[in-house]
C-alpha cells in the first residue's frame, strides 16, 4: 500500500477533533469515570478516518454481563470515539480490558508502510500549541481548517504490538504529537480477556517529556489498512480513575 503521507497527517488530526474541545473551556477535577461502550450518554461514536479508507466495523455485544465492543478490521482502519465533557485535569489512571485471537500478520509499528495493530486505546489531550515547533502548527491548522474543530494537543496510543517489547514508545512516523506505548507484545495471552492499567500522568511524561494538559478523550481502534490483512478485537470496561476515589 502507498502511504500519502501528509494526507494522512490532515485525516488523522481530523478524526482527532472529535476528541477535541473549544479553547478556554474549563477542566473538571480529576473523577472518576466508566465509560460503558453501553451507556448512551457517555456518547461513544464511530470516526472513520478518511474517505479514503475501509472503515473498521464496531459491533456492540453482551459478555458475561457486560458490554463489549467488537471491532473487525478487513484492511480497513477507523476509530471508536468517546469525549470527555467537560476534559478531566490530572493525574489520573486509566483501566481497561481487552482481547484478540491473533496478531496482524506482518504488522511492525516501528515501520509506518506495516504500522497496524489488533487492539489500540488512545487518549487525547490539550495543550499550550505555540509552543509546538512551526511544522506541527501548520498541520494543526490545516486540520482545524478541513474539521472546523481544534484538535487535540497530542494523543498517547497503547498498542498490542507483535514485535516490539512492552514499555517502548514508538514515535508516529507522521508528527511529533502522537506517540505509541506498547502495552503488550506478543502472542502470550492470546485468546484470553486481558486486565491492564496505567498511570496516565507518568507515561505521558515516559512519552512527551513534560507533564499532561487536560484529558480530552478516550478512543479505540482495530486497524489493518497498512498490511492489508485482517483483525479482530474487544474492548471492555474502560475506565478512569482518580487518586484517592
Amino acid at each position: 500500500m502507498h502511504y500519502r503521507s501528509r494526507n494522512f497527517i490532515a485525516h488523522f488530526l481530523v478524526c482527532c477533533t472529535t476528541l477535541g474541545v473549544a479553547s478556554g473551556s474549563f477542566a473538571a477535577a480529576c473523577e472518576t469515570r466508566d465509560l460503558d461502550f453501553g451507556q448512551k450518554a457517555i456518547g461513544w461514536v464511530h470516526q472513520p478516518l478518511s474517505k479514503l479508507k475501509r472503515d473498521t466495523a464496531y459491533t456492540l455485544m453482551q459478555e458475561d454481563g457486560r458490554t463489549v465492543l467488537r471491532g473487525s478490521a478487513d484492511r480497513a482502519a477507523s476509530l471508536y470515539v468517546a469525549s470527555l465533557k467537560p476534559p478531566l485535569a490530572m493525574p489520573a489512571t486509566l483501566n481497561w480490558r481487552w482481547k484478540t485471537d491473533a496478531l496482524v500478520q506482518g504488522a511492525d509499528n516501528r515501520k509506518k508502510e506495516l504500522e497496524d495493530a489488533p487492539l489500540r486505546v488512545l487518549i487525547a489531550f490539550d495543550g499550550d500549541r505555540s509552543k509546538l515547533p512551526e511544522v506541527e502548527q501548520k498541520r494543526f491548522n490545516r486540520a482545524k481548517t478541513l474539521s472546523g474543530r481544534e484538535p487535540p494537543y497530542a494523543v498517547l496510543m497503547y498498542i498490542w504490538s507483535e514485535q516490539v517489547a512492552v514499555g517502548t514508545v514508538i514515535p508516529s512516523a507522521h508528527t511529533s504529537q502522537v506517540k505509541m506505548l506498547v502495552a503488550a507484545s506478543g502472542a502470550s495471552g492470546l485468546g484470553q480477556w486481558q486486565s491492564l492499567s496505567r498511570n496516565i500522568t507518568e507515561d505521558y511524561r515516559l512519552a512527551y517529556g513534560a507533564d499532561p494538559g487536560r484529558l480530552l478523550g478516550v478512543a479505540v481502534m482495530t486497524d489493518t489498512d497498512n498490511t492489508g490483512t485482517t483483525a479482530t478485537g474487544l474492548y471492555a470496561n474502560i475506565r478512569i480513575e482518580c487518586p484517592g476515589q
